[in-house]
């Protein structure tokens, strides 16, 4: 009798172990960027609907935030796909070898702008990546040297700007939208800005840049109330919100989707997401999700997600990333900047 009940007890413990780890498979666990997040929430329900597979689990933790739980190793404890609005950079890229996550592989899903964006309130404006930069830099030159920035409105940088206080909702330093600001906007107007040793990003701390999280709807919602002030996020966010916010022109360029494609627009970068390919075994669609967020229907000229904001890539890129896909090309460091 002791040994039946031993025996039931082992086997009640290993089907229940069996049960939790098929649970643990069952769904896709993706992670990342906020500016991807609406694309790759829009293929997630997809997925969930037309396929055999449970809609998979996404999070908006941030570029940064999710590259770093991807990094974290490899096993069902960890995330599957990490989604990025800027390509992962090289001290992730060694984080993710020295745990074990050797083989990865990179997709381009298309194109984004930047939007520096205000009330509809407001006259339109126009501001250079020189102007934006004093407005956020934690020191600005003066006299030849660095002092703390003292700008507290936009007409002390410039007398034709409108007497309006500097207020700037924008991204936390988790996000990709930030480094994006960082490199697009202010590496770009301080590398040869007199008063600069070479390029700035250090962001002010002292209120007139407020970190507003990863949800850039409360971004939006914050400009309905504070009509003095600007937020930064993606294209895709101003394109749905049109009738709340308007996109500042950057250096005399509109954020559009012509703009972006084209590259004339200068605050413009490419999404990414990034997958596990020791994982494809393990964790059920992972191909058949990656299959269908390449496909025509999703990101093509007219696929779902250019409805809701995402530039598509050129037919030819789009061709090049299903074929580095169909083939698991590796990510290897000497493909990242």
């Amino acid at each position: 009798m002791k040994r039946a009940i031993t025996v039931f007890f082992v086997l009640v413990t290993m089907l229940m172990l069996s049960i939790g780890a098929a649970q643990a498979r069952e769904q896709i666990r993706i992670v990342g960027s906020s500016t991807v997040y609406p694309f790759a929430s829009y293929v997630v329900e997809e997925f969930g609907a037309t396929t055999n597979y449970p809609t998979p689990v996404i999070e908006s933790t941030g570029s940064g935030g999710g590259l770093k739980l991807f990094s974290e190793g490899l096993g069902l404890s960890t995330p599957d796909i990490s989604n990025a609005s800027r390509q992962m950079k090289p001290s992730e890229y060694k984080r993710c070898m020295d745990n074990g996550v050797e083989r990865i592989h990179q997709v381009i899903i298309g194109y984004d702008g930047i939007s520096i964006c205000e009330n509809t309130q407001n006259p339109k404006l126009n501001l250079t990546r020189e102007e934006i930069t004093l407005a956020v830099a934690a020191e600005v030159p003066q006299n030849g040297k660095l002092v703390k920035n003292p700008y507290t409105h936009w007409n002390d940088i410039n007398p034709d700007l409108p007497n309006r206080k500097i207020t700037i909702y924008g991204p936390p330093t988790t996000s990709g939208t930030r480094d994006a600001f960082e490199e697009l906007v202010m590496e770009a107007a301080t590398e040869d800005m007199p008063g600069y040793d070479g390029e700035y990003t250090t962001i002010r701390q002292d209120g007139a840049y407020v970190p507003a999280g990863e949800n850039d709807n409360l971004i939006v919602q914050r400009l309905n109330k504070n009509t003095e002030a600007f937020g930064i996020f993606g294209y895709s966010f101003l394109d749905n919100n049109r009738d709340k916010i308007q996109a500042v022109s950057i250096d005399g360029v509109d954020p559009k989707t012509e703009t972006i494609s084209k590259g004339e627009y200068p605050v413009a970068r490419s999404l990414f997401f990034y997958v596990k390919l020791d994982h494809l075994d393990e964790v059920p669609g992972m191909e058949e999700y990656v299959d269908l967020f390449l496909s025509e229907k999703m990101i093509g000229d007219f696929g779902y997600l250019k409805e809701i904001g995402l530039i598509p890539l050129p037919e030819q890129m789009r061709t090049e990333q299903r074929e580095a896909w169909e083939n698991r090309e590796l990510l290897s460091l000497d493909d990242l900047k």
